[in-house]
């Protein structure tokens, strides 16, 4: 940074003014005067658009070089003046003597005052006016002070000494600081955001996106642009190399592990984050809550399941295995649960694992559990080790699979079973969010529908069991469940998404044109055109 020094020139010019000079003296020393002045007021200012450190591209900070004053142009005025007096005093003097020694004075100070003065390297701006216009080319456009000039930072005058000129105003050097650090800013280059001066380091540090995976700044690329990526719903950047370095996502939520957080690892290869592990269930005992309250759920829809079908917890292998024996086609590239119909052995989760060393899961304990046909569904299989709300997500979409079943439903197409299993499932996401916040309103058109159904249904039972309700009030499921924590709401609300966006012709689309078909006709309506035609009413 430059740094501008108008002390010695005005002193010398107090001191001048003290001596008696002759008339023509008095005229250089008040031009003089005016270019001392014009100095101070002097303001060059101009833009850098490049880049800090491996570059900004998108992402652009207004920055200003800092420039010294025309303290050259004065020094060689000064030298000027004084040479003058020097030919003048030779002329009504007449003595050689005097005229040699004043023309060596004047020539030796003029060139002590350019050895003293070295020009400053100035910060390559646009269109800035050059400093190496020569003195007297200069002098014409000299223009009267507008008075004493204040810091911008303390608001108070100048005085004496070494001053900066940025950002249109002028500035003592330690009033000049870094908005993020405070500390005085002494480089050339600065970074500029909303009218605030920044160093470039922590204008950088502040606002050059950094990879969440490698917690390093995203590189630009050849074209000089950051380029990264960014998870749809949890806006996680991290650089595009990531996409192809082998860095695990989790099975759940679908981030990618941050350098400085380990996951947890599975027996299967699946990799968990520690939010999703938090709510996550493990083994089969442990679903059975989630269960109870789908149950209850679909008891509310006015759609109850009178049959006691098993629900487990199986690892990956299971229920790959289970899918084979089953001969079912029209699933997701990752099964995560399945509703059977046909007997066989499936081996569930019996015991809790434990997180051993390396975040691994280690001593899980499994056994075989025999699958006897009693009705036209023989068990529900979830995958373990998700959280409470995929894991319920899932059991709602194989519910509907056992109710279509269990209720004589024709055989549908997989755009119409998978559609409407997908809508309950949805339905029931929403509840639980719904039933989790403070607030109770439904979301969408279809939740509204299928709200104002079992209100209805509600009403018919309050009615018929009114002394037994007075009696023994229950508690709301919304008491039972528990307020959920911000990340679990959020959670739900991504897997809302997952079923709202899935691209597939069979889930995505058949889920659109259920929802749209409960939206207009509701949950009962629906069902009913389905029994009877096996296709969406339209």
């Amino acid at each position: 940074m430059n740094k501008m020094d108008h002390r010695r020139p005005k002193d010398l010019y107090h001191r001048v003014n003290k001596m008696d000079l002759h008339p023509p003296i008095r005229k250089y020393m008040g031009l003089l005067s005016k270019i001392v002045k014009e100095s101070v007021n002097k303001v060059t200012k101009g833009q850098y658009d490049g880049n800090f450190g491996e570059g900004y591209s998108t992402q652009h900070a207004k920055s200003y070089g800092l420039h010294a004053s025309d303290n050259d142009d004065i020094d060689r005025a000064i030298a000027l003046s004084l040479s003058e007096e020097a030919r003048k005093k030779g002329k009504a003097i007449d003595t050689d003597d005097h005229l040699g020694e004043d023309e060596e004075l004047a020539r030796a100070l003029q060139e002590s005052l350019k050895d003293e003065h070295p020009r400053c390297q100035n910060v390559p701006v646009g269109d800035v006016h050059s400093d190496s216009t020569p003195a007297t080319s200069l002098l014409p456009r000299i223009l009267p002070s507008s008075g004493v000039r204040v810091c911008a930072g303390c608001k108070t005058p100048l005085g004496h000494g070494q001053f900066l000129s940025c950002m249109d105003s002028v500035w003592h050097p330690h009033c000049f600081r870094c908005l993020s650090c405070s500390m005085p800013i002494s480089e050339c280059e600065f970074a500029v955001d909303e009218d605030h001066p920044y160093h470039s380091s922590c204008y950088k540090e502040l606002f050059h996106p950094k990879c969440d995976v490698c917690k390093n700044f995203i590189r630009t690329n050849k074209k000089g642009f950051i380029e990264y990526r960014a998870h749809p719903f949890w806006m996680q950047k991290y650089c595009p190399s990531h996409d192809n370095d082998g860095t695990p996502r989790c099975c759940s939520c679908e981030r990618m592990e941050p350098k400085d957080i380990k996951y947890i690892t599975l027996d299967d290869g699946r990799k968990l984050c520690l939010e999703c592990l938090y709510t996550s269930i493990m083994d089969t005992n442990e679903c059975q809550p989630v269960y109870i309250d789908i149950q209850e759920f679909y008891e509310g829809l006015n759609m109850k399941v009178e049959q006691q079908i098993p629900l487990l917890l199986v690892e990956r292998q299971a229920l790959n295995e289970a899918r084979e024996a089953e001969k079912m086609g029209h699933h997701l590239p990752e099964t995560r649960g399945l509703c059977l119909s046909e007997e066989q052995i499936v081996r569930i989760i019996l015991r809790r694992p434990v997180i051993g060393p390396g975040n691994k899961i280690i001593d899980i304990s499994t056994g075989p559990y025999k699958l006897a046909r009693r009705c036209e569904v023989t068990a529900i299989l979830v995958l373990y080790a998700l959280p409470r709300l995929l894991t319920g997500y899932i059991l709602a979409h194989e519910m509907m699979h056992a109710y279509l079943r269990l209720k004589g439903y024709r055989i549908l197409s997989p755009e119409v079973e998978e559609g409407i299993c997908q809508v309950l499932a949805h339905l029931w996401l929403e509840s639980e969010i719904v039933s989790g916040s403070s607030s109770s309103i439904a979301t969408t058109s279809a939740a509204v529908a299928v709200a104002a159904e079992a209100e209805a249904t509600a009403a018919l039972a309050a009615e018929a069991t009114a002394a037994e309700a007075t009696e023994t009030p229950s508690e709301s499921s919304s008491t039972k469940k528990g307020e959920k924590t911000d990340f679990e709401k959020k959670l739900g609300e991504f897997f809302k998404r997952q079923i709202e966006t899935d691209p597939s012709a069979i889930y995505g689309d058949g889920f659109r044109a259920g929802m749209k078909a409960v939206e207009n006709y509701g949950l009962r309506g629906t069902l009913d055109h389905i029994k009877r035609t096996g296709f969406f009413p339209r």
